[in-house]
């Protein structure tokens, strides 16, 4: 029996692309590992009405962790009209598989690293190591959200917040509100795992992500836990920024920081920015990972247009398998991938079309492993 179950879980478009190329890789590593396919993505959302259905729930729980290639999301008017007939006017609301995922096990940690390898003519600077914790299942994201604005909701809005009597005059069918959920445990589990890694990896600082002086409670909140989880690590330097004025100095200075944590979708604005950085979306991997079980991810979409032609840059979802190997213990293999990486990346001989060359997705995947 092989000592890990990881679920497989191409997804569309360029996701299966990109995990044909993980797939060489992890073959040449020789990972001690059974793949097992998992059904996900907007291909079942058209057939089944569920994006991520049921069975695929059952395999999940049933492995070591899982890896994840891209989807395909639609607005809820445009996800109706792609159901199959039989499904249409039964009710069926679209909401992402991923952002159900984390929610379904508690994958509360979204570490993003965003790590400059010289050699890339995409680099903002060489020297760019930053690393973003994005709690993963609260805020924007929870799926707290009313449209129509039902009258009885409102009305207990209003009694504990009059602030919300200055809409009195817009219909509720012409109202929708989105609410942002911040939890003790959520701002302190994320926080204590950021300060954790700067401790494990030497960054003599976090940088806490929020806007309190707007957000007065959820940023408040996220605020206060921060300090106090700072007492604990008095060799580590907490600095706190507002999430505007974090995108101007990023750009500025961006070899000031090292780990920064956040809320999110604070998180999933920053990182995008920070990947931008160090090559784009190409370069983005991602994890999300909770106390017990793990998915692992490049952060691209799926790009419909580009499927089946392995023309998208791999890498990101190569950094995806090397966060992996290190989750799984496997850190010699993680090390080895991410080095044979920044080999391909500094000589420059095979570059996909992003990186200004002809290479395509799977060359990228062989060089790599030329290098392991």
């Amino acid at each position: 029996m092989s000592e890990y179950r990881i679920a497989w879980m191409p997804g569309d478009s360029v996701g299966v692309d990109v995990m044909e190329a993980a797939q060489i890789v992890l073959d040449a590593i020789k990972l001690d590992a059974e793949y097992i396919h998992a059904d996900i993505g907007w291909e079942f959302w058209c057939k089944e009405g569920d994006p991520l259905p049921e069975r695929t729930i059952a395999i999940l729980e049933d492995c070591t962790c899982g890896l994840f290639g891209a989807i395909t999301s639609k607005p809820t008017d445009e996800a109706e009209l792609e159901l199959a007939p039989e499904l249409k006017g039964k009710g069926l609301s679209y909401r992402s598989p991923i952002v159900r995922l984390r929610q379904h096990f508690d994958l509360y940690t979204n570490l993003r690293p965003c790590k400059a390898y010289p050699g890339s003519p995409l680099n903002y600077r060489d020297d760019i190591d930053l690393v973003i914790f994005r709690e993963n299942t609260e805020g924007l994201y929870s799926g707290v959200e009313y449209h129509p604005l039902p009258q009885e909701v409102r009305e207990t809005m209003k009694k504990y917040n009059p602030a919300l009597s200055r809409f009195d005059a817009v219909p509720g069918d012409e109202l929708a509100v989105s609410l942002r959920v911040i939890t003790k445990n959520g701002a302190l589990r994320i926080i204590r795992q950021a300060f954790e890694y700067a401790r494990q990896f030497g960054y003599p600082t976090v940088t806490l992500v929020e806007k309190p002086n707007v957000l007065r409670e959820t940023s408040g909140l996220m605020t206060r836990e921060a300090r106090k989880v700072a007492r604990d690590y008095p060799d580590i330097e907490l600095w706190e920024t507002n999430i505007d004025a974090q995108m101007m100095w990023l750009l500025k200075n961006p070899d000031d920081y090292g780990v920064l944590v956040t809320s999110n979708m604070f998180g999933d604005i920053l990182s995008d920015l920070s990947a931008q950085l160090v090559g784009g979306l190409g370069f983005a991997s991602s994890g999300n990972i909770g106390d017990k079980f793990a998915v692992f991810e490049p952060t691209h979409g799926s790009a419909p247009k580009y499927a089946g032609q392995y023309k998208v840059n791999p890498i990101a979802m190569l950094l995806a398998v090397k966060l992996m190997l290190n989750w799984l213990g496997e850190t010699d293999k993680a090390q080895s991938l991410e080095d044979a990486i920044a080999k391909v990346i500094a000589e420059g001989e095979v570059r996909t079309y992003d990186m200004g060359g002809e290479s395509t997705t799977l060359e990228m995947a062989h060089a790599v492993v030329s290098k392991l």
